[in-house]
């Protein structure tokens, strides 16, 4: 079997004293679409921020694509879309300047990018179905088509996991449901592993593979169909 890209082995974090998390074990296997959700509190976003570096745990161990988070060496194959990623409403910038953005981590040089570079930030701008909007400012955009945008800047990195925070916060319906197809997509065609966080799981429960309930701990881990009780209880969709 393949490596996990994700292993976290008896990982325990508190705030103040406050446990958050206890003995998280938890594997998520390369091309894996893994959505996680859980209740206020129940420590969802920590194990997030734990997974991509930004907290370190109080006990356990953390790797990703085999090395510890906090020196991994490839940093770069890691496509991060934080929560309400945004920038100023008004920024003067456009799709294609944010979307090249994300090549940053590849080239390591502020400045022109190469053809190259140019073109894999061309594809991704494609691949989210904006290539019509590349050169409009971002500000003009939409919310979905916004959240689009910021994904394409994941993928000019050319991610192997792509870890999407609350993505569909703030959108309608409609763009909801056109995200889920959008990621859905990119999956199967690039392959990459998602992990997808989110308290509105109705829009993504036919694309993800894999639930994981966080309640303090992984509480269940498993196919969305083996829980359907979790669809009729908002109580445990929400954030």
């Amino acid at each position: 079997m393949a490596a996990p890209v994700i292993e976290l082995t008896d990982v325990r974090f508190a705030y103040d004293g406050d446990i958050v998390l206890r003995d998280v074990c938890l594997e998520v296997a390369p091309r894996d679409f893994a959505c996680m959700v859980g209740p206020n509190g129940g420590g969802k976003t920590t194990l997030l921020r734990l997974i991509v570096g930004l907290v370190r745990p109080q006990a356990g161990s953390i790797r990703v694509f085999g090395e510890p988070i906090q020196s991994l060496s490839r940093r770069f194959l890691i496509g991060y879309l934080r929560q309400r990623a945004q920038l100023g409403i008004e920024a003067p910038v456009t799709v294609r300047e944010v979307v090249s953005a994300g090549r940053v981590p590849r080239t390591r040089l502020f400045g022109p990018l190469r053809a190259h570079d140019r073109e894999v930030v061309a594809e991704a701008i494609e691949r989210v179905g904006l290539a019509a909007q590349a050169d409009a400012a971002l500000s003009t955009l939409s919310g979905g088509q916004q959240q689009r945008a910021f994904i394409a800047k994941a993928l000019a990195g050319e991610p192997r996991l792509l870890i999407l925070d609350e993505p569909t916060a703030g959108v309608d319906a409609g763009a909801q449901e056109a995200l889920a197809v959008l990621l859905e997509g990119l999956h199967r065609e690039l392959g990459v592993t998602v992990l997808y966080v989110s308290h509105e799981f109705g829009a993504i429960e036919h694309v993800a593979q894999r639930l994981l309930l966080v309640r303090g701990g992984i509480a269940f881990d498993g196919r969305p169909s083996e829980l359907p009780e979790l669809w009729h209880d908002p109580s445990h969709t929400h954030a």
